[in-house]
Formats: C-alpha cells, structure tokens, sequence
C-alpha cells in the first residue's frame, strides 16, 4: 500500500489527512499502520523526519473513540518541545473526529495543566518527569488506558529516564498496545521490550533512510580560530533559507548566538537554560522565518521539526554518530534536499573518521572559502535581488531618477556601483567563543574499536581551557 486512502480509514481521519497535504505514505507508515490498526504491539526503528508521528497518531485517532472520561493514549516523549510538536500535529489529524491531545511538560505552570486535563483529553503527550509528577498528584489517572506510545525511546534512555519510563509503564493497564519507536535499537532499548511489550513485531527502516539520502554532507578542516569566520564566510556565501547550526555546549550556543548578531545574522540561540517562554518564543519566530539562524544544543533540537530548514552546520562535531545522524536529520525533511557542513579541527580529525565510519557515508572534504569566494557570493545574491525586483515591475518610481544617471553614466559602471554598494562586505568585528574541552578515545567496553569520549576539562600537562578572538 502506498497510500493512505488503502488502509480502510473513516472519512473523519482521511479528510484532516488530505488536509495536511500527506500523499504517499512514507516507509514506516507503510509497514507500521496496518499493524498498529490490529491493536497489536509494535518496535518501530526509523529516524526523525520520516513520518513517525502520523505512523502511531493515525492509528490511534481511527481506534479511539470521542468524549469516553478518561485518556485513552499516553505518548511519552524525551523533551517538551517534542511533546508540543506531537499534540500539535495529533490535533490536526485528530480535529475532525474530536479527538483531542494535550501536551505537558516541565516549564510550564502545573496549575494551567491540570485545568486542562480536567476538560478529559483522549490522548496526553508528555515528557516522563512531568507525567510521575501528575501520576502522584493524582491529577492524571491512566487506567483506561489502551495504546501506550514511547517515542524517541534511545533518547530517552540515554537521558537517564528509565526508571521514570518504567514507572509510567506500571501505572497503566498490563492489557495495552505498546508501540516503540526509536531511531536506534541499543541493548537497552531491547530489554525494555522484553519487559514491557507482548511478542512485537518488529519494523526496520532501510539502512539508505538512516543515513539521510536528501542531505548533501561535507565538511572543512579549521583550526579552532578560524570556525567562527568560516561559518559567517559560508552564511554569505550560500545564504540559507532556514539554517540550525550546532553548539557542545550551552555557552558556546550564547556565545555563537551573539557573535552572529553583532554581525548583523538574523539569529537567536535555544538551550535547557532559556525559560519555557523564551524558548517557545525563539522557536516560534524560527518557524515563521522571522529569523533565518537557530544555535542549539543538541538536547534542545531534539525532536524539532521544521519544514524548510536548508542547512546544518556543526560549529562543534557530536560525539557519536547517532548524535550526528540525529543533527543532519533537521534538513532534507520531506523529500526536500538539504545540505549539512561540518567545521572539524586537527585534533577532531580521527573522531571524525570514526562518525563517517559508523554511519557507512565517506563526506566529501570542502576548501575554506576565501574572502574572494565570500565576496563573490554575495555579488551573487545581490544581483539575484535586483533581478527579482526588476521583474516583479515594483521599482516604477525610480525609473525616472534612473534614467537621468544613464544618460550621464554609463550603464556597466552604474551596476556595477549598485553591486558594490548593497555587496555586505564580511564583518571584521572581533567576536569571542571560548573554546572547552578536547577530545580523547577510550577503549570501549563493549569491544570492536576505540569509543569518542568527551572530555570538558583538560586534564593536567595539557594546559587550561583558553578563549581565541576572531577578527
């Protein structure tokens, strides 16, 4: 089946689905659906973008039925913002047939959340601490619950949450639906199957969709002095539609964050410090383009998914593969191409090889750009600007002023100061990242080669951490 209009829906599912745009089904739609329909357990292994949410929402909206009291679903995600993004889009899919979903999480006022759960939403969509939270407030009761979803389960394991998922798990009925989705299958992950779930069938995507076919992935060797100019040469260079560009840490993504804007970049960090507001706020205006640039750390963008999202940059590369598959994944969403760039210094060189290695892609090595290359590419876009404007016939006004010029000038000087003048010449304003840590190499327990492991203190003979000032 490649189509939702094969799967047998009611008229109220298939209406808001057409109304999403949805078309053909994607490959874990295709294979996880039907069996989800049948009500029986489901392990589902599939990246971040391909589809997920609908592939266990569908289900679940046909199977529920309206205004029964009590929750009938519980989807248990690692981060808020993923519990927003799967409630806003079960909300959609779910609009027609009065199925309702609510988001709750950490950061939000508990006293606006339980008023909203006294209104008896069919399906509650949240992070774990905050879900025992209600549990024990009593202000959530999951006794009717029939289908249990844990979504972005390797995150979530490797978020330390599986006693609070084991918990959650022991607090609904043992005769449930269990669906499993995850974009890795650790050992882990296996033995909370074993425990939790009633023979599942397991569903693997092909190994070409985990390893994000859409994207174009390169990358370019810098010294750590270097990165900052490097990522605003290749900002001006190809100007992103939408752009994420990745942080280690915290104050590395403020300190990125406020570089760009003292360059004049339309651009604004997230990380787990900002308050629940503010970090709404950011990914609101990221959403709707009100600005083009979004610093994150890699806990904060788990789970995002935003359309139109051109470019991913490793300003810091991750420290394993799966982190590295999981960051290129915000582009090249939808069937749409996408481009991933990733800054690696000399010492990252070998922890480098190592993600290339794991995820059986060979990224193909980019020069610097140089001043000239910058320079041309904003002639580039600039040019592309004035074309535009000229065809859209909206410069009538200055037609006169324009041919007193030519009658004076000649015609390639005069647009070629035009150039000149709206080229953004690259920014020499010295902006501050602190460089912090360093990486080293284990031997891995588990065998079969040597583990990335990263250090954020040098350790002693190696020196202090250090700040470098780009100009």
């Amino acid at each position: 089946m490649n189509t939702f209009y094969e799967l047998g829906l009611s008229p109220e599912v298939l209406k808001p689905i057409g109304n999403m745009g949805f078309e053909e089904m994607t490959q874990i739609q295709q294979e996880a659906i039907p069996v989800a329909l049948t009500g029986k357990d489901l392990i589902g292994q599939a990246r971040t973008g391909t589809g997920k949410t609908a592939a266990f929402g569908i289900p679940m909206i046909e199977n529920f039925i309206p205004e029964q009291g009590l929750p009938q679903g519980l989807v248990v995600t690692p981060t808020r913002e993923l519990a927003i993004q799967v409630a806003e889009e079960l909300n959609r899919i779910g609009g027609f047939k009065r199925i309702r979903s609510l988001p709750i999480y950490g950061g939000q006022d508990i006293g606006r959340q339980i008023n909203n759960l006294k209104k008896r939403p069919e399906i509650i969509v949240g992070t774990p601490g905050r879900l025992l939270d209600h549990i024990r407030r009593r202000t959530v009761r999951l006794n009717e619950v029939v289908t249990v979803v844990l979504d972005e389960a390797d995150e979530m394991l490797n978020m330390g949450f599986i006693e609070d998922i084991e918990a959650i798990l022991r607090e609904v009925p043992e005769k449930r639906q269990t669906l499993l989705f995850s974009a890795t299958m650790p050992r882990s992950i296996q033995e909370l199957a074993e425990r939790f779930m009633v023979k599942p069938q397991v569903i693997r995507t092909k190994s070409k969709e985990m390893t994000v076919p859409e994207v174009t992935q390169l990358y370019i060797e810098v010294q750590e002095s270097q990165k900052f100019d490097a990522l605003c040469h290749l900002l001006d260079i190809q100007p992103p539609e939408l752009a994420i560009i990745f942080g280690r840490t915290k104050r590395r993504v403020d300190e990125i964050a406020e570089g760009l804007k003292s360059r004049g970049y339309s651009a604004e960090g997230i990380h787990g410090d900002l308050s629940q507001p503010r970090r709404e706020s950011v990914l609101r205006q990221f959403r709707n383009a009100t600005i083009d640039v979004l610093v994150a750390t890699d806990v904060a963008a788990r789970g995002l998914d935003i359309t139109g999202v051109s470019h991913v940059y490793n300003f810091d590369i991750p420290q394993d593969a799966e982190g590295y598959v999981h960051r290129i994944g915000r582009t090249g969403r939808a069937g749409r191409s996408g481009k991933a760039i990733s800054l690696v210094t000399p010492r990252e060189r070998e922890h480098f090889r190592s993600i290339q290695h794991s995820i059986g892609t060979q990224i193909k090595r980019e020069p610097l750009p140089s001043l000239v290359d910058v320079i041309k590419g904003q002639q580039r876009v600039v040019a592309e600007k004035i074309l535009e404007i000229a065809e859209a016939g909206t410069a009538g006004h200055y037609r006169e002023m324009a041919g007193k010029l030519l009658e004076e000038n000649d015609s390639v000087n005069l647009v070629a100061a035009a150039l000149k003048l709206l080229t953004k010449e690259p920014d020499s304003t010295p902006v501050r990242i602190t460089e912090e840590g360093s990486y080293r190499f284990r031997q891995s327990h588990s065998g079969g080669g040597r583990k990335p492991h990263y250090n954020s203190k040098r350790r002693p003979g190696q020196g202090g951490n250090y700040s470098k000032r780009y100009r």
